[in-house]
């Protein structure tokens, strides 16, 4: 009995095996990606700029930064973050293994290339880059500012992930709207040991591009016991240009007479 149990369960299993599944065209389904992989709250915020899903379907992003010093171009490959930053005098790329550096004249680059070519990405492309591979959720204590008090959602990286593992953010938010207010983030890149210093940025000047929302000025506050006090600063992003059409890959490719920043 037992024998003729196992030949027809065995019948059964193969005969399910060979079962040829239905066939689903998904690029006409309206995929939600964030309901089981993403906590609730983050996934609240990501819908309330616009969806995650919308954001995944983007394939560059280009933003004007205004200077005192002149405009700064930044053009980003989403989908491998190659990137082209254009200064007045300088221009820093990363074509997804090494950046580089390429100076215009004699003016000699101030900053730290390898580190500022894709900070000021990250800072803009929030809340949708804390979507990203290899990334810890975990809610903490709210932020008090001004008598409001902001939730707040602490990301950290898994260990061997980016540049700056170490690097810790903490992203603030409405609880009525669900959208992003502000960011604390800690900077290890120089020190790779987790930092207690926290700086402040303030995202409360929103544009909608291609229905997504999107940073206009963001506002950098000085900071007393780890905590924003005043403002310090804005920084004004124009002429956004977000589309599902990759760039051209070449713009990232290392040019002639280039640094390479190791």
């Amino acid at each position: 009995m037992k024998k003729s149990l196992l030949i027809v369960l065995a019948i059964s299993i193969f005969a399910c095996k060979n079962k040829t599944a239905p066939t689903v065209d998904y690029s006409e389904e309206t995929l939600d990606v964030t309901t089981s992989i993403y906590p609730e709250n983050i996934t609240g915020i990501f819908d309330a700029h616009g969806s995650l899903d919308k954001w995944n379907t983007m394939k560059s992003l280009e933003f004007t930064m205004k200077k005192p010093n002149g405009d700064e171009i930044t053009t980003t490959h989403l989908k491998n973050r190659k990137s082209l930053i254009e200064m007045p005098n300088h221009t820093i790329g990363f074509d997804g293994e090494i950046v580089w550096l390429k100076n215009k004249d004699t003016a000699t680059y101030k900053g730290n290339a390898k580190f500022y070519y894709n900070l000021m990405f990250y800072f803009y492309a929030m809340p949708f880059i804390l979507a990203d591979d290899g990334i810890i959720y975990e809610d903490v204590a709210a932020l008090e500012f001004e008598g409001k008090s902001y939730p707040g959602i602490k990301i950290s990286y898994e260990s061997g992930v980016g540049e700056s593992p170490e690097d810790e953010y903490i992203l603030y938010y409405d609880s009525e709207t669900n959208k992003m207010e502000w960011l604390g983030y800690t900077v290890t890149y120089f020190s790779k040991e987790k930092s207690k210093e926290w700086h402040f940025i303030k995202y409360s000047d929103w544009q909608t591009v291609e229905g997504l929302i999107l940073p206009k000025t963001l506002t950098w506050f000085k900071v007393e016991n780890n905590l924003p006090a005043s403002k310090r600063n804005d920084l004004e992003f124009t002429d956004i240009k977000i589309s599902t059409e990759k760039p051209d890959s070449s713009i990232f490719d290392v040019p002639a007479g280039a640094q390479l920043m190791e």
